[in-house]
């Protein structure tokens, strides 16, 4: 009994351990790296100064028509507002259109699903400075003749304040459920 005991504890053991894959990564892991940029609304180029992590999926095999997928996360994401008009001021709507105080703060995340084209995966490509940006990390990744397109974004921003009408806008295309809500005053 105790031989048969041991034999299943051991097979139970095989069955649930993670497994290493030996062969190569389908993607590589590059991040978090710390970056920050203006953000844009519905009706002005700028609506806050952002501060956040970037974090890379990258493929390191092409797709049968020669592009690459990669996913770049935003974690770690802070906002502080320019006075104007509200992010989403200009969605249609019940809950849009506004303004937005200066020094309104909150935190975002979000995600870009990006698609590389014209270029190769280096995998010697190294992010220790220099990828602080989409464009920067995909020069670096894939090479400076490569191009990409973000066909796919969504980030939800919540906004901290006494004064707020709304507190949380979502930014995204279509397939990750467009636009909605607002940030203001």
């Amino acid at each position: 009994m105790k031989r048969w005991l041991s034999l299943a504890i051991s097979i139970l053991a095989l069955a649930v351990a993670p497994t290493t894959v030996l062969a190569g990564q389908d993607s590589v892991h590059f991040g978090p790296i710390s970056s920050g940029s203006t953000d844009s609304g519905t009706c002005r180029p700028v609506w806050a100064n952002d501060t956040y992590k970037r974090v890379f999926d990258a493929a390191t095999m092409p797709n049968l028509d020669g592009t690459y997928n990669v996913t770049e996360t935003f974690i770690a994401g802070r906002f502080v507002t320019v006075a104007g008009s509200s992010p989403g001021a200009c969605e249609s709507g019940p809950d849009s259109g506004g303004t937005i105080g200066d020094g309104v703060t909150g935190s975002f995340s979000g995600n870009f699903m990006i698609v590389v084209s014209n270029g190769h995966f280096d995998p010697s490509a190294t992010c220790e400075s220099g990828c602080d940006t989409t464009a920067d990390f995909v020069a670096t990744v894939y090479g400076p003749a490569a191009t990409y397109d973000i066909p796919s974004f969504g980030f939800t921003y919540h906004a901290n304040g006494p004064d707020l009408v709304q507190r949380e806008w979502h930014n995204a295309s279509a397939d990750q459920g467009g636009n909605f809500g607002d940030i203001r005053n």
